[in-house]
C-alpha cells in the first residue's frame, strides 16, 4: 500500500511545481534608440531558490503591479506560467 502512497504524491509533485513568489523587481529596457522599450518582472520565488522573468506589455505590467499590491499571498505555477494572487483586499 505504500508503494501506492507515494506513486500518488510524486503524481501530485509532477503536476504541482507552485513556488510563493518572495520578492519581485521590475525593469524596463531599451530596445532602439526613439522606440518604445520591454517591461520585464523578475519573480524571486521562495527567497531565491528559483527565479523567472515575465515579459510584460505595459498595460499587463500596470495591472499585475497593482494586484501584486492588493495581494497578501502570491504564488507562481512554473509549469503552467500561472501567477496566483490570494488574500486579495477589496477596494
Amino acid at each position: 500500500m505504500s508503494g501506492t502512497k507515494e506513486a500518488q504524491e510524486q503524481g501530485l509533485q509532477r503536476r504541482y511545481n507552485v513556488r510563493q513568489v518572495t520578492n519581485i523587481q521590475a525593469s524596463w529596457v531599451e530596445q532602439e534608440r526613439g522606440r518604445p522599450g520591454k517591461f520585464t518582472l523578475q519573480l524571486i520565488l521562495d527567497s531565491g531558490v528559483e527565479e523567472y522573468i515575465l515579459d510584460l506589455a505595459a498595460e499587463d505590467m500596470d495591472v499585475i503591479l497593482k494586484t501584486f499590491g492588493r495581494s497578501g499571498h502570491t504564488t507562481f505555477d512554473l509549469d503552467r506560467k500561472v501567477l496566483m494572487f490570494s488574500n486579495l483586499k477589496a477596494a
